[in-house]
């Protein structure tokens, strides 16, 4: 497209006092600038975040406590493919849930990273 209007705009005359570049330029630069604040504000930020949960779904482990995004506090029983089996409360409640919808691992680990 700038390549178009390059070649598509005819040449400037001593009359016009004007470069098409620097008014290509100008007009493009708003919208570059505004490209990368949107990039380094908003999805920068969010793929950091969506890495961060798959990772923190694929480390799920037996006895992790977990919260769901429903609220609901458990402790797991079971790993499989896409469901979680926890178990909550004291009188021992088992659920079976998505593993997307667990929000948060309370559990801290001690991971050795070399």
């Amino acid at each position: 497209m700038l390549l178009r209007l390059l070649v598509e705009t005819p040449a400037p005359t001593a009359a016009e006092g004007g470069s098409t570049v620097l008014t290509l330029l100008t007009t493009a630069l708003p919208i570059l600038l505004m490209v990368a604040i949107f990039y380094f504000l908003l999805i920068r930020p969010e793929k950091k975040r969506s890495k961060k949960m798959k990772e923190m779904l694929d480390n799920l482990q037996v006895a992790d406590e977990v919260v769901t995004t429903g609220g609901i506090i458990g402790r797991v029983l079971s790993v499989k493919e896409d469901t979680v089996l926890i178990e909550t409360g004291s009188d021992r409640t088992r659920l079976r849930v998505l593993r997307s919808s667990i929000a948060e691992n309370r559990t801290v680990h001690d991971d050795v990273q070399s």
